[in-house]
């Protein structure tokens, strides 16, 4: 792979306050609106699969077993991502980064808003979760295209020596997906009266309640088309366009030409994957889990108290991803990484002192929150100019849609499910275990991997 053009070699407009005519802030809230309203998609199934879905989609057998059963549909939409980020990948490099990223936001919503109108178990018997998987694997794809165009949106926008700080816009729609999500949850719950603890399947919570997020996401769709509408195509792809460098099949190319690459991401990004969903769908399951004297092996928080608690440790989350964009400028992507995956290894090895059921109240549940959401937002913040740096431009949606995803499935679809068997059957610490493996490979694959800051995007294959 070589550079023919050099970063700063942009036409005039696109070094000032303009990209082809288009204001950078609006280019800044079509990369970031559309990966909120994605990520509060996906968040809000997964509080619902620990919630919600055990007990009306799944309801037959103990809790524990049911709770497994929504935690593998769950997983589903990982399986689904990486054939998402092929098929919207292939438009994404032969149609432009623009249209697909319409096409992505649609499909994602679509999914959202029927599970908001689907039958339980109770109603259609076995229908149900089966309808309920084949939107979960729909959500999937619909995100397995987003993440990337959204990530190349920034990165092939932004300003020489600027990228990192670029590119985590994008990077703050999960903090704030996550924090609309979690947070109209815990104001559904208050106002209705819901406790996760002692559920009634009659209630108004369980029988209309958790319907309302599914249905408003219809809502915020629109506002994403709205404001993805109003963008232009970004000039590196529209250069490699007159360059005559696209490609016939993008994902055949991509294999073909960036296969190390593509193996360096996937890894790079499988640790930042099991450390978010273990701090956020394993944990919440956790936290809100029957305790010990109670025949579980949870903390035994109520669910609104602890929705409270991850909230507050959002926050966190959301104020470190731009620090990481400025150290990664600052610093490299590669060394700034470096360094926070091994503190993610470090917080591994804590997670039974800091979790002792026998111990555990809000302050230390708190503290644990806190810690995880911070390194989550370090060592998210970059990955959106990391992985596209490593590509070139004629197979860059598609190879860095797939690098993103497949540690998806790796890292992300089976993170819940083992680490609550492992928390159920071998005790909590052995979560912080797995972390740590994860978090290893990671560091393994950083370790390999080339500095990409001073990469340029104006590349070809």
């Amino acid at each position: 792979m070589s550079s023919t053009i050099d970063q700063g070699a942009a036409k005039p407009d696109d070094t000032g306050d303009t990209v082809a005519g288009v204001p950078r802030r609006r280019i800044v809230v079509a990369s970031m609106v559309g990966t909120s309203i994605e990520f509060y998609d996906f968040y809000i199934y997964a509080t619902a699969a620990v919630s919600v879905f055990p007990h009306l989609f799944f309801p037959k057998g103990d809790s524990t077993t049911a709770l497994l059963a929504s935690l593998a549909t769950f997983g589903l939409a990982f399986v689904a991502r990486p054939l998402g980020s092929i098929v919207f990948g292939h438009f994404g490099d032969r149609v432009g980064r623009k249209a697909t990223l319409v096409g992505s936001l649609l499909t994602m919503g679509i999914a959202t808003f029927i599970i908001g109108l689907l039958p339980t178990y109770h109603a259609v018997g076995i229908l149900a979760p089966a309808l309920l998987a084949v939107m979960r694997f729909c959500q999937g794809l619909g995100l397995g295209g987003e993440w990337s165009g959204a990530a190349l949106l920034a990165t092939e926008t932004a300003k020489e020596g600027k990228r990192a700080w670029a590119a985590m816009w994008p990077q703050l729609g999960a903090p704030i997906g996550f924090f609309l999500a979690n947070g109209l949850f815990l104001l559904i719950t208050l106002g209705l009266g819901h406790d996760n603890s002692d559920p009634d399947l009659d209630g108004a919570f369980l029988t209309w309640g958790w319907r309302i997020p599914f249905l408003l996401s219809a809502v915020m769709v629109m506002i994403g088309l709205y404001v993805r509408l109003k963008i232009e195509e970004t000039p590196v792809f529209a250069r490699a366009v007159e360059r005559g460098e696209k490609v016939q099949t993008p994902v055949t190319a991509a294999f073909k030409t960036s296969w190390r690459p593509m193996i360096i991401g996937t890894f790079v990004m499988v640790g930042t994957y099991t450390l978010f969903y273990i701090m956020t769908t394993w944990v919440l399951s956790f936290g809100t889990g029957k305790t010990a004297a109670n025949g579980g092996t949870g903390a035994g928080f109520s669910y609104s108290n602890f929705l409270v608690l991850q909230l507050i440790a959002v926050l966190f989350f959301a104020a470190m991803v731009p620090v990481a964009g400025l150290l990664a400028d600052r610093f490299g992507r590669r060394s700034t990484l470096l360094v926070i995956t091994g503190a993610i290894m470090v917080f591994g090895l804590t997670f039974g002192l800091i979790l002792d059921v026998d111990a555990i109240g809000e302050g230390r549940m708190l503290f644990f929150l806190v810690l995880g959401m911070v390194l989550m937002g370090l060592t998210f913040g970059p990955m959106s100019a990391v992985l596209p740096e490593l590509f070139p431009t004629n197979v860059r949606y598609t190879g860095s849609g797939i690098s993103y995803n497949a540690a998806s499935i790796l890292g992300a679809a089976i993170a819940p499910f083992i680490a609550t068997w492992l928390a159920t059957t071998h005790g909590v610490g052995w979560v912080g275990v797995y972390l740590l493996i994860a978090a290893s490979a990671t560091f393994v694959a950083l370790l390999v991997m080339r500095e990409t800051r001073d990469q340029s995007l104006d590349s070809v294959k």
